[in-house]
């Protein structure tokens, strides 16, 4: 305990932070990748759990629900959290929780302990990443911002994707507790670092009152919010009165809540700085990197293995390049911005890039292979990863020191939600699209080409036996499927280009994206 003390001392001063501030930025995006990989983690361990816990299908969605929850109620208020217990407090404490609420996930034995200490983990998660992201705008000089961003990049975009990797791996090699027990010497390891090299802010503001209404306001608005997106595809939206009870919940909470921060003099969430055109535009355009991210990462997996057969562990596997084009392209994004290509230039040959790599997804069959997705899944990961460093810059280019904390909140509040959005309209659109094209397939089986599959399939079954009563109606019914399948293979077609052309349809608000100012002031009072 004595060699820790003088360590934590020594983390204080200015010269410690400059010299460790790739040691802290490394730290605090290891905290990120925690938090993220456990948002699609459990997904892949889905059908153990349900056996464990003796849960239904229905009933073991909470167990993600629950977190995703929890998680996007603590991120507007992380700035607030930060300055009511001291930002590298409510980082350890965070990082603290997390721990604890895993561990005692992995030894749940029924489905309410299970929710419940998956809200505990996301209440803890909740706070890694936009403390993350404060923590990093103030250790590091302007100058060096872009690298900063380019190394939290990486733990953005690559916790959610690794998820289905390292969940498939760990339920097949071992069992599904480990998907939570992984938590704990990767979360040990944040937690000694942060507490021998991540400094207490020194913009903290004193916290002289306490806003329980808002509190209250904010949590039911976004919580309605969040359950809405999470359940609506399942309950066929407002043909459910819990989905319209969500509704109404979460526009009337979160509209009061906004008049009341408005008009509070101690708000929790300091929405003032929407004011700035160059923020507002990025948490614009982030919402839709969010919708991108999370759900080309929700539908690709998703069309492996329904319609392709492969398995959690083998669609990881998939991904995983896709992650690490992103994870290198960052940096690589970083310099081009030190060297003086402008951010806004660089959005838009990644969000042009990402829209090819759509076009290429749009050409999958039921028919490709693994050498068919490995170019196309690299493509995207590249084209995210240019937009991710600049757009994260520009976005904070204007704001004072003191508005970094709900700024930084609100603009990973954003993403989140825009990803919950993209997952709720994919789940819907998918469906939607496939009766649609259902419909289409099956006025075209009368044509010459549908009969003589038709026909193929009927002498095949009498080949292998069948009796030619029974031979006709299988082929009838193994003709449906192929159509179902067709069908359902168009529809993630159609959603890959939807979501490239989304991305694209942003770009004009790069117009209010100016030229990334050196922020001098906050140089000043960070170093």
């Amino acid at each position: 305990m004595k060699s820790i003390l003088p360590s934590l001392s020594r983390s204080t001063d200015d010269a410690s932070i400059h010299q460790h501030r790739y040691i802290i930025a490394m730290t605090v995006t290891l905290a990120c990748v925690l938090e993220l990989l456990d948002t699609s983690i459990v997904n892949v361990a889905i059908p153990h759990m349900m056996g464990s816990l003796g849960a239904t299908l229905d009933e073991i969605t909470w167990v993600s629900i629950g977190y995703v929850v929890a998680n996007v109620i603590v991120l507007p208020i992380s700035g607030f959290l930060g300055n009511l217990f001291g930002r590298r407090n409510y980082l350890v404490l965070s990082i603290a929780l997390f721990i604890v609420a895993s561990i005692a996930c992995g030894n749940a034995t029924s489905l309410p302990e299970m929710v419940f200490w998956r809200i505990v983990q996301g209440l803890g998660g909740g706070g890694l990443i936009a403390t993350a992201q404060m923590t990093l705008f103030e250790v590091f000089p302007a100058k060096e911002m872009g690298t900063a961003m380019a190394i939290f990049g990486m733990g953005i975009m690559l916790g959610p994707m690794l998820g289905p990797t390292v969940g498939g791996w760990l339920t097949d090699q071992y069992s599904w507790p480990w998907i939570f027990y992984i938590n704990l010497p990767l979360g040990l390891g944040a937690l000694l670092l942060t507490l021998l090299y991540v400094p207490d802010s020194k913009l903290r503001k004193a916290v002289t009152h306490i806003d329980f209404v808002g509190l209250l306001l904010m949590a039911s608005g976004i919580g309605a919010l969040q359950l809405l997106l999470e359940r609506g595809e399942k309950l066929e939206w407002f043909d459910s009165w819990e989905i319209v009870t969500y509704t109404v919940l979460s526009i009337g909470a979160i509209g009061a809540f906004i008049i009341r921060q408005l008009e509070h003099d101690h708000p929790l969430v300091d929405l003032r700085v929407c004011k700035d055109g160059q923020f507002s535009a990025g948490l614009a355009i982030t919402f839709l990197l969010g919708a991108s991210l999370f759900s080309t990462v929700f539908i690709f997996p998703v069309y492996a293995q329904t319609l392709m057969g492969y398995t959690a562990w083998q669609t990881g596997l998939l991904i995983l390049p896709s992650a690490l084009a992103s994870g290198l392209t960052m940096p690589i994004s970083a310099k081009l911005v030190d060297r003086g290509m402008p951010p806004r230039l660089l959005i838009t040959l990644g969000a042009s890039i990402f829209l090819y790599s759509m076009w290429m997804h749009h050409h999958f069959t039921t028919q490709s292979g693994i050498s068919d997705f490995m170019l196309p899944l690299i493509v995207r990961g590249i084209g995210l990863g240019m937009i991710f460093m600049p757009l994260n810059s520009l976005s904070m280019a204007n704001l004072a020191p003191t508005q970094i904390g709900s700024a930084t909140g609100l603009y990973n509040l954003t993403r989140q939600l825009g990803g919950s959005v993209g997952i709720a309209l994919s789940a819907t659109f998918a469906t939607k699209f496939a009766h649609i094209n259902t419909d289409v397939l099956l006025e075209n089986l009368g044509s010459d080409t549908a009969m003589e599959r038709l026909a193929g399939l009927k002498n095949m079954l009498l080949g292998s036996g069948t009796p030619a009563a029974a031979a006709e109606q299988a082929a009838n019914a193994l003709m449906m499927q192929i159509v179902s399948k067709q069908a359902l293979m168009l529809a993630y077609e159609h959603l890959f280009m939807l979501f490239g052309f989304a991305m694209i349809s942003v770009l004009p608000l790069l117009v209010f994206m100016k030229k990334t100012k050196v922020r001098a002031s906050a140089d000043a009072a960070a170093h």
